[in-house]
Parts: C-alpha cells; structure tokens; sequence
C-alpha cells in the first residue's frame, strides 16, 4: 500500500502576544515582509494575524495574536534554520548585533554550531550549521541558550 504524497510545509504558525513587535522583530531580524493580503480578520473585521514571507524559509510564517499561548511558548525552540558554514553562521551573529536582536554567542552543538536569537515573545530560532566538526567535540552548556535551566530546575 502506497501512502499520499506531501507537497512540503505550507506554513509555520507562531502564537505572539503583540502582533506589531512581533511583526518588527521579523521584519529587523530575518527581514520578513508583510502579505497584507492575506492578513486574517475575524468577521467583526478584527486582525488576529499576519502572514509574513521570508526569503529561504521556503514555507510562510504567520503569526497569530494568541498572549496565553504565546507566554505558554516562552523558552521553546520549535525551528531550527539552516546556513552552510559557520563563517556565514558569524555573519548572522554580526547581523544581529547590527540590528539589536538579542542572541547567544556563536555555540559548539553535537556535529555543527549553532546560534540562537529570541523573539519578543522570548521564543527561541535556531541557527545550526551544514559545516560539521568532529562529532561531539567540546559541546557548549550554555543553560540560557540551550533551553536547559528549566530543565534542570524540574530535576531538582
């Protein structure tokens, strides 16, 4: 038996607690643009959510004015994107410190490195690399940036 076919992922679908500061830290952070057009309206007229577009993502982000669920996401690090080498991964860490997004250092993961950036609502993007180091080489710990401290808090 042969299952269906998937065409790829149509979109991602963060909840915000501000729609506005939200839709400024992807615009500064990772340039993202606005389809007005498909912003979405509760019959009454009311926005709830932007649709925005990102060159490379190759699927949609809409962000969704939910605060309860988005404060429920804070910490959580559902994305991780991809760059080829880790000189490109320092051009991101340069980005962001030129626009003023707040981000981890550059961190040493399992078989590549990584940067992380927050967006106001204090979710986490990662950035992880194709470039590849010997497996397991002196893996970073940083807690904050890794999404460990509550881990740890749990297991006390």
């Amino acid at each position: 038996m042969t299952r269906p076919s998937i065409g790829g992922i149509h979109h991602l679908k963060f909840t915000v607690s501000d729609l506005d500061s939200s839709l400024k830290f992807y615009e500064r952070a990772l340039g993202a643009r606005r389809l007005r057009e498909l912003d979405h309206r509760r019959p009454d007229g009311e926005l709830f959510a932007y649709i925005l577009e990102i060159d490379g993502l190759g699927a949609y982000l809409e962000i969704r004015l939910l605060p309860t669920s988005a404060k429920a996401e804070a910490g959580r690090d559902h994305l991780t994107l991809t760059v080829d080498t880790r000189d490109e991964l320092e051009a991101w860490r340069q980005h962001f410190e030129d626009v003023s997004v707040p981000h981890s250092p550059l961190l040493t993961g399992i078989v590549g490195w990584l940067l992380v950036v927050e967006d106001p609502d204090h979710r986490r993007i990662r950035f992880y690399t194709r470039e590849t180091h010997a497996f397991g080489e002196g893996v970073s710990s940083d807690p904050y940036w890794l999404g460990t401290e509550h881990e740890s808090q749990k297991a006390s």
